[in-house]
């Protein structure tokens, strides 16, 4: 792992932190790649909940746009090489798609901006979690480039394909109160309440029944491609796998005898 990204565990919480402001944690090799190393840390451990975060004021400048201008400089001098270029690529989605792949609740904590693959960066997470001075982008245009990273398959799901499309053909940076009211950020809390506020919600999250939260995550996700007896003949395969937990045994006590449970996430 770089020292780019960092890992901290705590009460069952994994923080994953990008770690790269001076060029405002842009998906550069270091990141991407340390990215990815963090998500296989996680998912080596027993962490409940998964927090990615970052220092300094923007949350994912998106794309490494230095790697971008030693390309334009190679085509320009006709050393531009079609396989090198997809790596690129590839590389800066594998963080996004290591984030998705995660099996536990993720929540992105946006205090500041995300901007391209970033913006997919933090929709590759289950939950936005945002300041009221964060933002989203997917001005991939201002660049000259086609959304990548993911964009075209979490965008339109969560805004609609015609909000999609107008969002990426402007460009427009998307303040916290729209991108609550068109679901891109989930929650949005004032600045100076943030940290506590995130917290107490992650802390909700991590103390819940692992099993039974995993398994509805990739139920809601893989949803889209079923029909309904097919959601629900996999609903039932699923929740006979969790009604063998003993998480489940502990809800049912709980509820019995009027008590909240203590779930311990096996």
């Amino acid at each position: 792992m770089t020292d780019r990204v960092t890992v901290a565990f705590e009460d069952s919480v994994a923080r994953v932190t990008l770690d790269n402001p001076d060029l405002r944690n842009a998906l550069t090799t270091d990141v991407s790649e340390g990215l990815v190393d963090a998500m296989e840390t996680v998912a080596d451990s027993d962490a409940r909940c998964v927090v990615l975060g970052s220092t300094g004021s923007v949350f994912c400048a998106g794309g490494d746009v230095n790697t971008m201008m030693e390309g334009a400089s190679q085509r320009e001098s006709g050393e531009w090489d079609r396989e090198t270029a997809r790596a690129a690529v590839e590389r800066t989605a594998s963080a996004v798609t290591a984030v998705a792949a995660c099996d536990v609740p993720t929540v992105a904590a946006l205090e500041g901006s995300a901007y391209g693959a970033g913006a997919a960066l933090a929709l590759a997470c289950d939950v936005v979690f945002a300041s009221d001075e964060a933002a989203i982008n997917f001005g991939f245009r201002r660049l000259g480039l086609a959304v990548d990273s993911g964009t075209s398959y979490f965008l339109p799901r969560i805004v609609g394909e015609s909000t999609a499309k107008a969002l990426v053909f402007t460009g427009e940076t998307v303040e916290a109160d729209r991108a609550s009211e068109l679901g891109l950020f989930d929650r949005v809390v004032p600045a100076d309440e943030f940290e506590a506020e995130l917290d107490s919600f992650v802390q909700t999250v991590a103390t819940g029944p692992t099993e039974a939260l995993s398994a509805s995550k990739r139920l809601l996700e893989e949803s889209w491609n079923r029909s309904l007896p097919e959601a629900v003949e996999a609903e039932t395969d699923r929740q006979v796998g969790v009604l063998e937990t003993d998480d489940h045994a502990e809800g049912v006590r709980a509820f019995v005898e009027g008590r909240d449970p203590e779930f311990d996430g096996e």
